[in-house]
């Protein structure tokens, strides 16, 4: 499969989906990010261990988003439903990256994978929309039945789970969940909720997986040494999380001067926050806002800016901010991709800017 395969007028009103320019990595760089996952995971697994969240669920598509630093990378979040890495991989030309992704969803579901649901709000007004029609025909080269379709189509009846359609009524096995309601908590979500706890179906990431890894007090945790001892980590691994992630704290009103005081070497983000909506730089905040932000659930975390590319747009250079994004399954890197952007965070409007092939220099 390549990006061809794809409707070319979904990708024409998406002119800034792809970067034509390709973000050098050096092998060096490349080993520290899979040290540091691999750390965050270990940690996390003592944290279980230690009498944590019960369970353990693995999760398609777990995103772990670097900033480049003369120090080395720096893990500024962790995504529970990272999107981008199908049409990356598209991109890339990876046809093996490809494949590794099918032969992980098989592994997430319980039983022998026939049918998927590729869920999300209104799908068709998603902006990247084009990678759930790339992998409904991935999964149909695989003999897997692939349904586009919003949580308010499918329904529960007998213990399983149903997508219902004007003429058809498919069962589910396996839910690629895409939503950003990461508790399932709306009403229109209730049936999908209902039918993770039930476990009619596989729901891939689920509830669960968010608040163990995307919530950002996790990230609290994983900068504080006491708690990673605590935990159990050993000392090693301690200063690989405290030495590759920026100090988080959480955001009270009782620190509010402090915080306010230190705005500018900060970023501040709603802990269930995603795609960079309602955070901050801190040195561009107003009064106003952070009033919003002391009454909210927030984080705040060591400013690190990206790093910077040189990108030719319309005849000159110029200069595209870059989050490098790994793709992550069962604590094993499966691909690694850069966006490029301009302002305060990606956002795929950036003349020259989008997902860039990342190559090892």
């Amino acid at each position: 499969m390549n990006l061809s395969d794809l409707p070319a007028l979904l990708l024409a009103d998406r002119p800034h989906l792809f970067s034509a320019t390709s973000a050098p990595l050096s092998a060096v760089v490349l080993a520290r990010m899979r040290e540091l996952i691999a750390a965050v995971e270990q940690s996390i697994a003592k944290k279980i261990g230690a009498g944590g969240t019960a369970g353990h669920a693995a999760g398609v598509f777990m995103g772990y988003d670097f900033h480049l630093t003369e120090a080395g990378p720096q893990l500024i979040e962790i995504n529970t439903n990272a999107g981008g890495g199908l049409l990356t991989a598209m991109q890339a030309g990876r046809d093996d990256v490809l494949a590794a992704y099918v032969a992980m969803f098989r592994a997430e579901c319980t039983a022998p994978l026939k049918t998927v649901a590729i869920v999300d709000e209104q799908p068709e007004s998603q902006y990247l929309y084009p990678e759930f029609l790339g992998f409904q025909q991935l999964f149909a080269t695989h003999g897997i039945q692939a349904v586009i379709c919003d949580p308010g189509e499918l329904l529960l009846c007998h213990g399983s789970l149903w997508h219902s359609s004007q003429h058809t009524q498919t069962r589910i096995d396996l839910v690629y969940n895409r939503l950003t309601d990461f508790a399932l908590a709306q009403p229109t979500d209730a049936v999908l909720h209902e039918a993770w706890l039930q476990g009619a179906a596989t729901i891939t990431p689920n509830p669960a997986l968010h608040a163990r890894y995307a919530d950002k007090r996790n990230l609290v945790a994983l900068t504080d040494d006491a708690v990673l001892a605590e935990w159990g980590v050993d000392v090693a691994t301690r200063q690989i999380l405290l030495s590759g992630i920026p100090r988080t704290e959480i955001v009270t009103p009782e620190r509010a001067e402090e915080f306010w005081q230190r705005r500018r070497q900060l970023f501040f983000k709603p802990v269930a926050g995603f795609g960079s909506r309602a955070a901050y730089r801190g040195d561009k905040l107003t009064k106003r806002v952070f009033e919003e932000i002391l009454a909210g659930d927030y984080v705040a975390q060591a400013l690190v800016l990206p790093s910077t590319l040189p990108v030719e747009v319309n005849g000159e250079l110029t200069a595209l901010k870059a989050d490098i994004r790994n793709y992550v399954y069962r604590g094993e890197v499966q691909f690694v991709a850069a966006r490029l952007y301009q302002g305060q965070t990606t956002n795929f409007r950036t003349p020259g800017g989008g997902f860039a092939r990342v190559i090892e220099a």
